[in-house]
């Protein structure tokens, strides 16, 4: 079709509530206009102007309808009178009828009328009296019928909520409840997100494109004897762009692209998941080649037997069980490929995560310092940010932030920026941004005491000062003693964005962590609950380095990391000897850190001190203020002294296995 030519407008599809409101109005018409008599209000009298009526010789018949209603008609004679013009009836269409009836009434005593009618016929008034039933049969087969038209009605509208509540009438979903619910992309939708538009990621992006390759050009690989890989799993944590990559496949693969998300299977009915993981491959296999993206695998992949409470016929296992028959079963095409994403990959059936159905499992990493550079520069595009603002700046600000992370930081700095009426977003925005995010709102208007407020200083200062002597301990960005979120005080640090951790290094950032509540013990000779947070993040460090790292002499070369909590069911992975070397191991740790901090206090109780004065006055210290006091940081001056010549990073091993180290956190809460 040619550009220039317009489309026809598609003609709105038919709703099935205009046919039912058809019938309910049909019905109703027909109770009314079917059963009426035409009078209007001038023409319905009392009892007491009909006795004169009849008394005077002007009522030719009286009909007595359903033993409620009296129809009167008059003579010829008085409807030629002035005081009856008004009485003529009418029909439907207007027309008038002389014939009558021209009056009606309400008779109430029905026994008490007849007798006025008998004694006013012995008085020798001439007339005609009758009593008639009527029946409305329209009206009569509605009131029957209206029960069951009003369970079917509740029905509809109960399986339409059920089944998704698209288009289409309640009836069409009822027989559509086993049909996929997958969004289809072709050539023909408007799919504007390419690789060009994902950042960073470019292994990850490099797999996949290789995958839209296979499609496009299938020959370049089997005439080798080669075979198309039939799935490709994307893991990483939330946040890191598994489904932006798999948007910009839809926007590059110029084949059939099938979207959905692994709950769409899962329905209250028996066998509907698994009905719908057929009809989802049929209409693949139809438009193949074609590619099958399922969001949140994790949904119905989960391993099999792990939950044996809910009894072997378990809905989510029979679709997966189907789920593993189309993918890698007997007869299968090769020509459709399916791509998901998760970020628990651990919980998944190991079946499925086999080659011969997900043949690549691509790991969506948190992005480095360059990926986070790249993701910026995206995310600044649509931003009226400061010309001068440095990308490589805010990136060394944000280690360990994902790409979600990134777009709410630019977010949020824009709407700081207009809430202080500038022009543009500047640098101290993007700042205000990331501690909005790691920290939470500032709370000024929280009342703490002066003896809370001096305690909170000085724990403060005290992780300060540790960090500051130590050599492996993350440097300092700031320090504040105003509420954020749920804390009373905060320090942000700015770790190294290591692959590997060493003993000597964990060690470091145990002791500045505990660093806060050994300045409570040294200045004030007590310690407070405003520690809790440290507490549980060096327990988890030192019990990592116990049971995980195998970073302890007297544990040894043992690890007790489980890649699936339901490994070992309830019990543990060692003798209850094992168990209590492994408390003591920790504690003792905990405890000597606890010690070396308390000794590098002591030494510096005095700089300690002024530093703590300095945050109450302030409430808000940075990196300049902790060099005026204690000066540069030793090894820092080493460092300088002793120029060395740089030598080149080495090159990571490729892996498929997630990491079982990760990147610090850019924050310290307490």
């Amino acid at each position: 079709m040619a550009k220039n030519e317009k489309t026809p407008p598609k003609k709105p599809a038919l709703n099935p509530y205009w046919l039912y409101g058809s019938i309910v109005l049909f019905f109703l018409g027909m109770s009314f206009f079917g059963g009426g008599d035409g009078l209007g209000e001038d023409q319905k009298i009392n009892i007491s102007r009909f006795e004169r009526f009849l008394n005077d010789g002007e009522v030719s018949r009286v009909v007595v309808v359903n033993k409620n209603t009296a129809q009167v008609t008059l003579t010829e004679e008085a409807l030629q009178e002035t005081k009856h013009k008004k009485a003529k009836s009418s029909d439907i269409l207007g027309r008038t009828n002389d014939a009558g009836p021209h009056y009606q009434f309400e008779v109430g005593n029905l026994e008490l009328f007849q007798k006025k009618l008998e004694a006013a016929e012995s008085n020798g008034v001439e007339f005609s009296y009758e009593f008639r039933t009527v029946e409305n049969r329209w009206l009569d087969v509605l009131i029957g019928f209206l029960p069951l038209i009003l369970i079917i009605a509740i029905w509809l509208f109960i399986m339409r909520r059920m089944s998704g509540g698209g288009g289409g009438g309640g009836g069409a979903q009822i027989f559509n409840i086993g049909k996929s619910k997958a969004k289809l992309f072709d050539e023909k939708t408007d799919v504007k997100i390419t690789f060009k538009d994902v950042a960073g990621l470019d292994g990850a992006k490099e797999e996949v494109q290789e995958i839209v390759d296979f499609l496009k050009n299938p020959t370049k690989y089997t005439v080798l004897g080669g075979k198309i890989p039939k799935g490709a799993l994307l893991v990483g944590p939330p946040g890191t762009g598994k489904t932006l990559l798999a948007k910009a496949v839809a926007g590059e693969a110029k084949v059939p692209f099938f979207s959905l998300s692994g709950s769409d299977f899962v329905e209250m009915f028996v066998g509907v998941g698994a009905s719908r993981v057929r009809d989802l491959f049929k209409q693949a296999k139809d438009k193949s080649p074609a590619i099958i993206f399922i969001d949140e695998i994790d949904a119905i992949g989960r391993a099999r037997g792990k939950n044996n409470m809910t009894g072997s016929n378990d809905e989510r296992e029979n679709t997966l069980n189907q789920l593993l028959t189309e993918m890698d079963g007997f007869g299968t095409n090769t020509n459709v490929i399916v791509i998901a994403a998760t970020n628990r990959a651990d919980v998944l059936d190991k079946a499925l995560m086999r080659a011969g159905r997900f043949d690549r499992q691509i790991y969506v990493d948190l992005p480095d310092l360059n990926e986070r550079k790249e993701i910026f520069k995206v995310h600044l595009k649509p931003l009226k940010s400061d010309p001068k603002l440095d990308v490589d700046f805010l990136s060394k600000q944000t280690p360990g932030f994902s790409g979600a992370d990134i777009a709410n930081v630019c977010n949020e700095s824009a709407l700081i920026a207009a809430r202080k009426n500038k022009k543009r977003v500047g640098r101290q925005d993007f700042l205000d941004a990331v501690d909005r995010i790691i920290g939470g709102l500032e709370k000024k208007s929280k009342i703490i005491t002066p003896e809370e407020k001096k305690t909170i200083a000085f724990h403060e200062a005290g992780h300060a000062t540790v960090s500051w002597m130590l050599e492996h301990a993350a440097p300092l960005v700031k320090v504040t003693i105003v509420p954020r979120g749920q804390s009373l005080g905060a320090a942000w640090y700015l770790p190294e964005e290591r692959q590997i951790v060493r003993t000597e290094q964990m060690l470091d950032e145990m002791c500045a962590t505990l660093g806060g509540r050994a300045a409570e013990d040294i200045i004030f000779n007590k310690i407070s609950t405003g520690a809790l947070s440290d507490l549980v993040k060096v327990t988890q460090q030192a019990r990592a380095m116990v049971t995980i790292y195998g970073l302890n002499d007297k544990i040894g070369n043992i690890t007790y990391y489980q890649t699936n909590e339901s490994d070992y069911g309830f019990t543990k992975p060692y003798s209850e000897e094992t168990a209590k070397l492994i408390d003591a191991e920790i504690s003792a740790l905990v405890e000597n850190e606890y010690k070396r901090a308390v000794q590098l206090l002591k030494k510096h109780k005095e700089k300690l001190t002024e530093l703590a004065e300095h945050l109450l006055e302030k409430e808000v210290i940075f990196k300049d203020d902790l060099e005026r006091i204690f000066g540069v940081r030793p090894f820092e001056i080493a460092e300088e002294a002793v120029p060395t010549k740089p030598k080149a990073a080495p090159k990571k091993r490729p892996t498929t296995k997630a990491k079982t180290t990760k990147e610090e956190n850019p924050k310290d809460v307490k």
